[in-house]
């Protein structure tokens, strides 16, 4: 931590003497009676300190008396005698467990500023340890799929099958459940937690979807809110079939900065030196195993999802990397299969996370019922953006049959809030930069840094120290910069990461360990 940075976090200790966490005056939303929690011991090798709990809550928030739900929660609590309450943090997804992020979060802070929060992960309603926990369609991603690029109209109704039936089957099996999986509800459940332990505000930490989740939460609770940090964010214009769309473009331009960064190496891979002729030996490779899955398990889809994660964090490209050439120049598909384990696979946990992804942006917005629409946008994206297009239309397919209707969009226009610190990088594949740029015109009292060249999603704790001062400051004293036009300041993105090997590579320990927890597809 700076000498700058330091002084803030002593500043903060004299700001923020006089704040603990008095109990709240009122229960959550909807006039529900205050929960209490009790915490136990639950911590691990890496987070020794970590508390879990669990609190019940309204399925329905408008009928609170109605049936009850159970939310898993974990705490690290505060140390220091300066108290600034409760730091709610959320990874993302839909369908992201939040319960580790708490940890890490704490773990990777100065300790000056974590040591003033009790900082909280949540498992939302339907995920991880929550119950009821969603699976809608055990082994949905089960290799091998059919081909994502429906180039014949057998390939086209076989995806939209199993489309058709994840949707079926979550109605058959949830069908109480499902009116009440959205954002509107989880964000009510997070005043939940605030009542429950007895804070009159909230501070909340959210990537990527979490973005989203924050910023309704401070449409609905403006005067609840004491800091909001938003780190790589979602654009509300495109709830969620238009953003989807947008994503499908910035994700081919990553995979493209990934072909130029194998180019770069040729000496290592041995793919070539023109990043178009590497772009086009990968689109041979999908073809090849189209036709002729490695060891039974890699398919043109399931190699799609291995090099998806790519998008969302350069520190996976050496391991693509080395998979690619040794397929393309080897013949090997033992890397390939490796890194399909490590990086594509869905296991439990992921159908859990996938079943409440698709419940909740199903619910949340409208999305085109006819087919019609979504051919004609998907294969128009697809002739400019051919990467990732089909799959991402496979994966969101299921809301072409929702058994739920949907809600409108909460509109996130605010001019209620404390100053609030938002983060995006420029390259942002997952959530792209104009979602940053939105939100900041939205929220009136915001700041926004910026990565400048930055690709990777979810920025902050992830070694960017010019970053992490700007997270420091703010969450030490409130403190927040402020610049002329549309960007408060701008910090320069990492290097880019070395071949496996090198003598420069690096391990990049910490982005790993946070991209590990948020996960993909947000």
């Amino acid at each position: 931590m700076s000498k700058r940075a330091a002084a803030l976090c002593g500043a903060a200790a004299v700001l923020a003497g006089a704040l603990t966490a008095a109990p709240a005056q009122a229960g959550a939303a909807h006039g529900a009676p205050t929960a209490h929690v009790t915490w136990k011991k639950c911590g691990t090798t890496d987070y020794p300190t970590l508390q879990c709990a669990s609190l019940t809550v309204p399925l329905d928030h408008s009928n609170p008396d109605g049936r009850q739900i159970t939310l898993a929660l974990s705490r690290v609590p505060h140390t220091a005698p300066a108290y600034q309450g409760p730091l709610l943090v959320n990874p993302g997804g839909p369908g992201g467990s939040g319960l580790t992020l708490a940890g890490f979060v704490a773990s990777s802070l100065p300790k000056a500023v974590a040591a003033q929060y009790d900082v909280i992960g949540f498992d939302p309603r339907g995920v991880g340890k929550s119950r009821p926990a969603l699976d809608c369609e055990p082994g949905h991603f089960k290799p091998v799929r059919p081909d994502s690029v429906p180039a014949t109209g057998a390939l086209e109704q076989a995806d939209l099958r199993r489309a058709a039936s994840f949707a079926a089957a979550c109605g058959r099996t949830y069908a109480d459940l499902l009116p009440y999986m959205d954002t509107v509800s989880a964000v009510r459940d997070m005043d939940a937690i605030r009542a429950a332990v007895g804070a009159p505000k909230l501070n909340y930490f959210g990537y990527s979807y979490g973005t989203y989740l924050g910023a309704v939460y401070a449409r609905l609770f403006p005067e609840r809110v004491r800091r909001l940090v938003l780190d790589s964010i979602v654009d509300p214009a495109g709830v969620w079939y238009d953003d989807n769309l947008t994503q499908d473009y910035a994700f081919n331009d990553r995979h493209r900065a990934l072909m130029s960064w194998i180019a770069k190496y040729d000496a290592t891979y041995h793919l070539g030196t023109d990043p178009e002729k590497v772009e086009a030996k990968w689109y041979a490779m999908r073809a090849a195993l189209a036709g002729k899955p490695a060891e039974g398990k890699v398919g043109a889809s399931e190699l799609e999802d291995t090099y998806i994660p790519g998008g969302y964090y350069n520190g996976y490209w050496p391991y693509l990397a080395e998979a690619f050439s040794a397929y393309v120049a080897k013949k090997d598909t033992a890397p390939l299969v490796e890194a399909y384990d490590n990086f594509g696979a869905v296991g439990a946990s992921g159908d859990n996370g996938y079943s409440v992804y698709t419940a909740v942006q199903c619910r949340d917005a409208s999305w085109p019922r006819d087919w019609r629409q979504w051919r004609k946008d998907n294969w128009a994206v697809y002739e400019k953006a051919p990467f990732m297009t089909w799959n991402n239309a496979w994966y969101n397919a299921p809301c072409a049959f929702w058994p739920t209707s949907a809600q409108q969009p909460v509109r996130v226009a605010n001019d209620r809030l404390p100053p609030a610190l938002l983060f995006q990088a420029t390259n942002d594949a997952a959530t792209p930069y104009r979602g940053g740029a939105t939100v900041h015109r939205l929220l009136r009292r915001s700041s926004l840094v910026v990565e400048q060249g930055g690709g990777n999603h979810g920025i902050t704790l992830s070694g960017n120290g010019c970053l992490d001062r700007y997270l420091s400051a703010y969450l030490a004293d409130g403190t927040v910069p402020r610049g002329g036009g549309g960007v408060d300041a701008v910090c320069a993105t990492l290097p880019d990461p070395k071949p496996l090997g090198t003598k420069e590579a690096s391990s990049g320990s910490r982005g790993s360990a946070l991209h590990g927890l948020l996960g993909f597809r947000s």
